[in-house]
């Protein structure tokens, strides 16, 4: 599908200054900013709204990759994608109707996107694949930034990469969790177009020569 996107997410950088890690992730040259929107019940954790996508819009130019990992995403599409959002993927064990949620993302001219949990079967996507611009295969249990990367989540990747290619379909796929140096090539082999990358990410010195070697993997 091209290049691989690496997206580095702000859940792993310092809250206290979310503006700095935005300008490191752009200095860096990566392509995405990733955003993962908790709301404490969908998962344990809770981190920020649409107010701090907002703000940090005013900042920066950059493509905002905005995950919603909450309850209820169709109650919150809608002040995300006028806060500035690029991309808006939900959970699919969070909605209801799915098919109409892609629709309206799309519909406020955003990329649609649907992720699954670990313990989501790819083949529950199948209805979905010629509704969405992003398919995200979370490779941690999500809710927590540092969690052990589970390798066997890549199967769902090479499922979904031939489901696009029989299919003549063009979504993207991300995995997002766990995501380092030494497990970013299985990826990008199984399929994946965007690599989600937090702690890697954060705590490398070298922030251009980390993005540069996981760009280069495609």
């Amino acid at each position: 599908m091209g290049k691989t996107i690496v997206a580095p997410s702000i859940l792993a950088a310092d809250f206290a200054n979310l503006g700095e890690a935005v300008a490191q992730i752009e200095a860096s040259g990566a392509d995405w900013v990733h955003l993962d929107v908790m709301d404490g019940q969908f998962v344990p954790t809770l981190t920020f709204g649409f107010k701090l996508v907002e703000d940090l819009r005013r900042r920066s130019s950059a493509f905002f990759d905005v995950h919603l990992m909450a309850r209820s995403p169709d109650s919150l599409v809608a002040a995300f994608a006028a806060a500035g959002a690029d991309s808006i993927t939900f959970h699919l064990e969070a909605a209801v109707h799915s098919h109409r949620l892609l629709g309206d993302i799309r519909g406020m001219g955003k990329k649609a996107g649907i992720s699954i949990v670990p313990s989501t079967p790819a083949a529950m996507l199948s209805e979905l694949l010629p509704c969405v611009d992003l398919i995200q295969v979370m490779t941690v249990d999500p809710g927590f930034s540092g969690q052990e990367f589970l390798p066997e989540c890549l199967e769902k990747v090479h499922f979904l990469a031939a489901e696009r290619q029989k299919r003549g379909l063009n979504f993207l796929l991300s995995v997002d969790g766990g995501i380092r140096a030494n497990n970013a090539a299985a990826a990008v082999a199984a399929g994946t177009d965007i690599l989600v990358t937090g702690s890697a990410f954060f705590n490398t010195p070298d922030k251009a020569a980390f993005v540069q070697q996981m760009r280069n993997l495609s």
